[in-house]
C-alpha cells in the first residue's frame, strides 16, 4: 500500500467471475482482500466480472453473494455487475480510438501461430474480411512496464516482446477482462489491487491501459494461488468443489491460515473476521506464488 495514503482512503475489492460455484481459491481472495482493506480501516467492494456469457453459470452471480453473506463478507457499497456497465467500457474504447492507441484486427489465432501467438505491431496479410472484427491496443510504445508488488516486489515485462498488441474488446462485441477491470478500477477509486498471483501477468497490461486513459494507478498485492497436487489452479481442477455456506468455519480458518495468519478460535464468522483483522499482518503473506492445498481440506475439516 502506498505509505503516502491514509488509511480511511483505502478502497479494496474482490471481483470474481461467475463460472461456477464459489471454491477455496476464490475463498483465499476474497479473504485476503477483506481483511487487508478492514486492517487499512478502510472500505471493501465486491463486483460481479460478468462480461463472459458463454462461460457463465446461471444464478452463481447470487450465489456468490450468499455465500459470502454466510461467510460474513458484505459489499461497503452497492454490488456492481460489469454486464450493466457496458457503456462505459465502449465510452473507454472510443477514447483509445480516437487517441489513436487501439485499432480494429481480424486476425484469427491460426494466423498468429506464425508470430508465436503474438500480435506484431501489424495485422499479417491474408485477414478474412468477413470475420467479425476485435479491437486491440497498441504495445509499440510502452516499454518495460514495472510493477511493485506489495508480496512480490517488482516484476518487469515488455509488452511488446511477451504480449504483443493485446484484445480490448472481443469478436463477439463484449469488452475484455483487460478494458473492463481497468475502467471499473478507476471508476470505483480502487487503491489497491489484492487478488491471486495468477493475476500478476496482467497487470503489466493493465497499468498500460490506465496511462493510454490517463487512469491513477492502484498499488497492487497478488495473493498465493491454491493449486491441487498437480500444481493445477483451483478452477481447473477436481478439488475446485463449493465451499459449504452451511459451515463457513472450516472453511475460513483454512484460508486464514493460508495466508500465512494465526489462527483464530472465534466461533461465529462475524466475530471469527473481527478478530482475523485485530491480528491481520500482511507480512506473513506467503511470499510463494502458489500453494498446495493438500492437507488443508477446507471441504470436510
Amino acid at each position: 500500500m502506498n505509505n503516502s495514503l491514509k488509511d480511511s482512503e483505502y478502497r479494496g475489492r474482490f471481483a470474481p467471475s461467475p463460472s461456477g460455484p464459489l471454491h477455496f481459491g476464490s475463498l483465499v481472495a476474497a479473504l485476503g482482500s477483506y481483511l487487508t482493506a478492514r486492517a487499512a480501516g478502510g472500505r471493501w467492494l465486491i463486483r460481479i466480472e460478468d462480461i463472459d456469457p458463454l462461460r457463465e453459470q446461471p444464478g452463481a452471480s447470487l450465489a456468490f453473494l450468499d455465500t459470502l453473506s454466510a461467510f460474513g463478507m458484505q459489499s461497503d457499497e452497492p454490488v456492481w455487475f460489469q454486464s450493466r456497465r457496458l457503456a462505459h467500457y465502449r465510452q473507454a474504447l472510443e477514447q483509445l480510438i480516437a487517441s489513436g492507441h487501439a485499432y480494429s484486427c481480424m486476425c484469427s489465432r491460426a494466423q498468429l501461430q506464425a508470430f508465436g501467438g503474438i500480435h506484431p505491431a501489424v495485422c499479417p496479410d491474408g485477414s478474412d474480411g468477413d470475420r467479425p472484427r476485435s479491437w486491440r491496443l497498441r504495445v509499440e510504445s510502452a516499454g518495460s512496464i514495472v510493477t511493485d508488488d506489495r508480496r512480490s516486489g517488482a516484476f518487469s515485462q515488455s509488452l511488446a516482446d511477451t504480449v504483443g498488441d493485446f484484445v480490448i474488446w472481443r469478436s463477439d462485441d463484449w469488452p475484455a477482462y483487460q478494458l473492463a477491470v481497468v475502467v471499473d478500477d478507476a471508476a470505483q477509486g480502487i487503491t489497491e489491487v489484492v487478488r491471486g498471483a495468477d493475476l500478476l501477468d496482467s497487470t503489466p497490461r493493465q497499468i498500460w491501459l490506465q496511462r493510454c486513459l490517463g487512469f491513477p494507478q492502484p498499488g497492487y498485492l497478488h495473493l498465493p494461488l491454491a493449486v491441487d497436487a498437480e500444481g493445477r489452479k483451483l478452477s481447473k481442477s477436481d478439488a475446485a468443489r463449493p465451499i459449504d455456506a452451511t459451515n463457513p468455519l472450516p472453511s475460513l480458518r483454512a484460508a486464514l491460515a493460508f495466508l500465512g495468519q494465526d489462527a483464530v478460535m472465534a466461533d461465529q464468522p462475524d466475530a471469527f473476521l473481527a478478530e482475523a483483522v485485530a491480528q491481520f499482518d500482511d507480512k506473513r503473506i506467503p511470499a510463494t506464488n502458489t500453494r498446495l492445498i493438500a492437507g488443508l481440506n477446507p471441504i470436510s475439516r
